[in-house]
């Protein structure tokens, strides 16, 4: 099998294309990358950002340069002794420009007779295919026909054979689709979709045929050993999610492979997959949570009660919950409850809503993981006791027919339910503290203790020690620098609510979990331009859904919170305080940020550099994480740190680069050394403020944590890290060290050590 010993993510879009991941190749290699891994490079939609809308997954994407510079790339990363790990979207297809998906096409001009009617989860039983494109119903007197096309503004559609004539209007009624109002998407759409949006349908890659069609190209570059690793994503809205990652590992026995799977605190990855483990979203939550101080936690709840930010976690999340399945997902919930027998249809789509709010995790995999399902009915039995009856026969059908139609599409809407509830709006409302709403996360659970993170990590390096893990991804809701930062302000939580006290007086938003975002983000990312800020306010706003949303809009709360940002930055006063209090915790922030990179990049699992992110990254949630990558600067500073330098810790993030090369070029190249874990436990009055663990005998990290409070205290004073017996080298600085903290730590917060010759 193919494990790299590090992975490096790469957003291909049409202006960074093949030719552009093949230039920074050498760089990589350099850098001591072990593989190139790339959003997806299937043909997609026209103009698409991020290649998840796949429109064609037959050829190499011709916006990113095509079948020849796919082959170029992968010559080049051969050459390098770079793998290439490659991104795939099985659970859906771009539908947006139906012209361009020639499956989707030929379905709605051919209907059930399509030869690929089957290749899409369409509810044919309910008639024709719902298409909600218009801008209300009454539009579709402005369709018109050209050819043998039906047009409405730019959007194009077949005309079945033998149905084209009369009024548009007429043509229109005799088609395998309805051109509908936009609004109807939500409540009558009679297709699977990703998510709640109707421009990506769902694809049924449990049919074998469908699975070889979507595959095919793909697999084949695995068997050319163009490609050594598939990233899989969303594998939660598939029908078998197992069954897929069988079929998957015997076309690509040899390939490692992880799965996008968001495991909640104590869930287990399901072990019937065949799968060397996730995309790394558990380690991000306990990497980032130990640097996180749980003595702020009573701070941040009153400031967050005294501001009227809701604390009450759970609450907030079935709120959340519920307004997915009553107004979002309607169409899903419905299809579902339409598989309940001899329930009333009403009682039926309740109860179906009602396990879908209370599922403790993303989905269950029946018969694997029962716990889960039981833990979702007991959830809703409590929640809704007058369904009681209708919520034992939910569950005597599911459990009778755990491969039926039921259970399956509650099983796959389950998923859409709580990362829609919770990760897209609860994380927008229940703000209390910003740091812990991260995918994966839990942010009722303020900070992890070094003992638990000891005891994680040994478990992943037992179980899934092939496993990705992350600090940043394309999906994250803000980087790691930034996270690391706003950490800081658990050791600082009275200051901070004085500082947010005086600043909502001076320049509040007129919404209180929004406001308290926003402070949070503007200290964590400062100096951030006031557009980058706007726009990552106006996506919050929208997806909290409680003073405006993507489909209902308040114009006038919108515009107070788009002019915000440069009201800020305009009142001298105002940014003069908040530039003083980033001062504050910027220092902090950086040791936070380098101890937990050095963290991420040395314990169990394969860690995944997202781009950019070598150096400091203050990013938020997409697209602003896609923004470009400086290399020609990277690379300077890397040539610098490769002839010796040994950078400050300052604005530059050279120091992060530091600590990255090192650690890589290590791991690469002594790859024996990272094997196993043992904690290392720090002794005397500062302990606690040292993670530090081995891996094997000859390997050793220590990172300082909660840099305030330690500093508060006195600094490390006498405290020892009891290292095993030998000479120790920090490959850092290239100095032999002893377990003198004070020492080991005087010129960076961190330290990666070996013994002997390494």
């Amino acid at each position: 099998m193919t494990v790299p010993e590090s992975t490096y993510r790469v957003q291909l879009r049409p202006e960074f294309i093949f030719a552009d991941a093949a230039g920074i190749a050498g760089y990589l290699r350099d850098l001591g990358i072990g593989a190139l891994y790339a959003s997806p490079v299937l043909d997609a939609a026209p103009g698409s950002t991020h290649g998840y809308d796949v429109v064609d997954p037959t050829r190499a994407r011709p916006a990113l340069g095509g079948e020849g510079a796919r082959q170029e790339l992968a010559a080049l990363l051969k050459e390098l002794g770079l793998g290439l790990v490659v991104d795939i979207v099985p659970n859906h297809m771009s539908v947006e420009v139906p012209k361009v998906n020639r499956w989707w096409w030929d379905v709605l001009e051919h209907g059930r007779n399509s030869e690929y009617a089957e290749f899409f989860d369409v509810d044919w039983e309910r008639g024709p295919i719902l298409l909600p494109v218009l801008g209300d119903d009454d539009a579709v007197a402005e369709l018109s026909v050209e050819g043998d096309e039906l047009v409405y503004y730019d959007h194009r559609f077949p005309i079945a054979s033998g149905t084209g004539t009369g009024t548009p209007q007429e043509v229109h009624e005799r088609q395998h689709y309805r051109l509908v109002g936009w609004r109807r998407g939500n409540a009558e759409l009679t297709y699977r979709r990703f998510f709640d949006i109707t421009t990506l349908a769902a694809v049924r890659v449990e049919d074998p045929k469908v699975f070889a069609e979507t595959h095919g190209e793909v697999l084949r570059w695995v068997a050319d050993g163009d490609v050594t690793g598939l990233r899989i994503d969303h594998p939660d809205g598939l029908a078998d999610p197992g069954g897929y990652f069988r079929r998957l590992r015997e076309n690509a026995p040899d390939a490692w492979i992880v799965a996008e799977k968001i495991l909640h605190p104590g869930e287990p990855l399901p072990q019937s997959w065949p799968v060397d483990g996730t995309t790394g979203y558990d380690a991000l939550r306990e990497i980032a949570g130990v640097f996180i101080d749980p003595a702020g936690e009573p701070g941040f709840t009153a400031l967050a009660d005294e501001l009227g930010v809701k604390t009450g976690y759970h609450r907030v999340e079935a709120e959340a919950r519920r307004l997915v399945t009553d107004r979002i997902l309607v169409a899903e919930v419905r299809r579902i409850a339409a598989q309940l027998r001899d329930v009333d249809p009403e009682q039926a789509r309740q109860a179906v809503a009602e396990t879908m709010i209370a599922f403790p995790v993303y989905r269950s995999y029946l018969p694997e993981g029962a716990a889960h399902w039981t833990a979702a009915i007991a959830g809703a039995r409590e929640a809704r006791p007058d369904l009681a009856d209708a919520l034992d026969a939910l569950d005597a059908q599911v459990r009778a027919e755990p491969d039926g139609e039921l259970a399956t599409r509650i099983q796959q809407t389950s998923g859409m339910v709580v990362a829609k509830g919770t990760e897209d709006t609860t994380f927008y409302r229940y703000t209390r503290f910003a740091a812990l709403n991260e995918v994966g996360g839990n942010p009722d659970r303020f900070g992890l203790g070094v003992e638990e993170f000891h005891r994680l990590a040994a478990e992943r390096e037992a179980g899934h020690p092939a496993a990705m893990t992350t600090l940043t991804t394309h999906d994250t809701k803000r980087s790691e620098d930034t996270r690391a930062r706003m950490a800081v302000l658990a050791e600082v939580p009275g200051e901070f609510a004085e500082a947010v006290r005086r600043w909502t007086a001076r320049r509040g938003i007129d919404e209180p979990s929004l406001n308290l975002l926003a402070w949070q983000t503007l200290v964590s990312t400062w100096p951030i331009e006031p557009a980058r800020l706007r726009d990552y306010l106006d996506k919050a706003a929208k997806e909290a859904k409680l003073r405006t949303s993507w489909t209902d809009h308040d114009e006038a709360f919108e515009a107070d919170v788009a002019a915000w940002p440069e009201d800020v930055v305009k009142d001298g006063e105002l940014a003069s305080d908040v530039e003083a209090f980033v001062r504050r915790i910027e220092g902090p922030g950086y040791a936070n940020s380098l101890g937990q990179k050095l963290v991420q990049l040395t314990a169990p699992g394969v860690p995944d550099v997202y781009q950019g992110t070598e150096l400091w990254d203050f990013s938020l949630v997409d697209p602003d994480n896609r923004r470009p990558v400086d290399y020609a600067a990277r690379r300077e500073l890397l040539a610098r740190i490769t002839d010796g330098e040994l950078p400050e810790i300052d604005a530059s993030g050279a120091a992060k680069l530091l600590v990255v090369h090192k650690a890589l070029r290590l791991r690469r190249e002594h790859p024996a050394l990272f094997r196993g874990y043992r904690p290392l436990r720090a002794e005397g009055p500062a302990a606690a403020h040292c993670l530090a663990y081995t891996r094997s005998p000859g390997l050793a990290v220590a990172v300082t944590r909660l840099p305030v409070g330690l500093e508060a205290g006195g600094g490390w004073r006498d405290t020892v890290l009891p290292l095993p017996p030998g000479v120790w080298t920090d490959v850092l600085t290239g100095r032999e060290v002893t377990g003198d903290l004070a020492a080991l730590f005087d010129r960076y917060p961190v330290a990666l050590l070996v013994r002997g010759d390494v």
